[in-house]
């Protein structure tokens, strides 16, 4: 009996009172938007505009659950309109009130399903279509566009606004945003072995595409991974993978004495320290090519000319490392867990990441640290 009421209870988790205030929110944002121009009685309400109880699903999917994809644009105006198109050419087709009503919500189903819109209250719009048969018949075409699909519309739009104002993404498949290289290529956390194809077949099998899209399952096992590897490097310190013989610059320090630091240390970073000793910065390889291209289009020079002469050693003089440094790279204790490094390393321009003690720097780790500490981990079994 205990294993049976396990079974009937709830399949999903609670979601926080956050996200619960959220979703309500948004409801009755929805709802009081289709009250400003819809009329509650379709007796009385011209053009049909008039609210239908189908509305009241729709808003559930795209509030409470924005990233499912029943819940889509797509899926939520073509379903609904597909739906109401069969459920209108029933009750114009037959006048028997059983035959009608089997027959608005199967074509309904199956016009969902073909059109690759499969959203529930489209079955509930086919209902009210074929339970309100003198409506269907007064407005005939034109209950698919008023109030099915303006209403619907009004709904997308209002949660599009909504999820914006609160934090969320909708709709929630659009195509990626830019990384921070400036291209489509995917975030090196989220890529995965598995093609899209081969995820995509992998939801078919499995008969869960209606509730999983590609892209949220490509996340969710680029997630699990990382996760995975956070439990195999948690007892592994800052500490005991990074640089501890520094070379370091002071603020004040000529582009020219910096440039030739890379130059002979093959280095890709260099902390910026001050006379007494804390920590200011760091310098990567990429702030002297910017600041080669800000020379460059200043002076109208071409870039290879302007940083050469930047680089020289009577245009550079002037040039200091604070100038160029950057203050804002994340950095972190050495007691910290290995994995706090992935997400700092892994994408993004930092080439390093600065382990201090209070203000002063104790170490480095640059990402050749982070992939050499992970390949003795993966070979030690680790």
């Amino acid at each position: 009996m205990r294993q049976f009421l396990r079974h009937i209870g709830p399949a999903i988790g609670f979601p926080g009172w956050t996200e619960a205030l959220r979703a309500a929110g948004g409801m009755l944002a929805g709802m009081l938007v289709l009250l400003a121009f819809l009329e509650t009685d379709a007796q009385r309400a011209a053009f049909g505009l008039f609210l239908i109880a189908p509305f009241g699903a729709s808003a559930v999917l795209v509030f409470a659950i924005p990233n499912s994809p029943l819940a889509q644009p797509w899926s939520a105006l073509a379903g609904n309109c597909v739906s109401a198109v069969a459920a209108v050419a029933v009750v114009l087709l037959t006048d028997d009130p059983g035959l009608r009503i089997a027959l608005a919500a199967t074509l309904a189903l199956f016009a969902m399903i073909v059109c690759r819109a499969l959203h529930p209250p489209g079955g509930a719009v086919a209902l009210t279509a074929a339970l309100s048969p003198d409506a269907v018949h007064a407005l005939g075409p034109w209950f698919v566009l008023a109030p099915v699909g303006l209403g619907t519309v009004a709904l997308i739009l209002v949660a599009t606004v909504w999820s914006r104002l609160t934090g969320r993404r909708y709709p929630f498949r659009q195509p990626a945003d830019l990384n921070a290289q400036g291209t489509h290529d995917t975030r090196a956390l989220d890529r995965l072995g598995v093609s899209r194809e081969e995820l995509a077949g992998l939801l078919q099998e499995f008969r869960q595409s209606a509730n999983i899209g590609v892209e949220d399952l490509a996340r969710l096992i680029a997630a699990a991974e990382l996760l995975a590897s956070k439990h195999h490097t948690d007892g592994v310190s800052c500490a005991e993978i990074m640089s501890r013989d520094l070379v370091t610059v002071r603020p004040e320090t000529p582009l020219t004495e910096v440039a030739g630091i890379f130059r002979q240390r093959g280095f890709t970073s260099l902390p910026v320290v001050d006379r007494e000793g804390r920590y200011r910065g760091v310098i990567f390889q990429i702030h002297l090519i910017r600041r080669g291209q800000q020379e460059a289009d200043r002076s109208g020079r071409r870039f290879v000319l302007a940083l050469g002469g930047l680089l020289g050693r009577r245009g550079s003089q002037t040039v200091r490392a604070a100038e160029v440094m950057d203050a804002t790279v994340p950095h972190l204790p050495p007691e910290a867990a290995m994995p706090a490094l992935l997400p700092l390393l892994a994408e993004g321009p930092n080439e390093a990441v600065p382990v201090l003690e209070g203000e002063r720097i104790v170490g480095i780790v640059t990402r050749t640290d982070l992939i050499a500490a992970l390949a003795h981990q993966r070979g030690t079994g680790g």
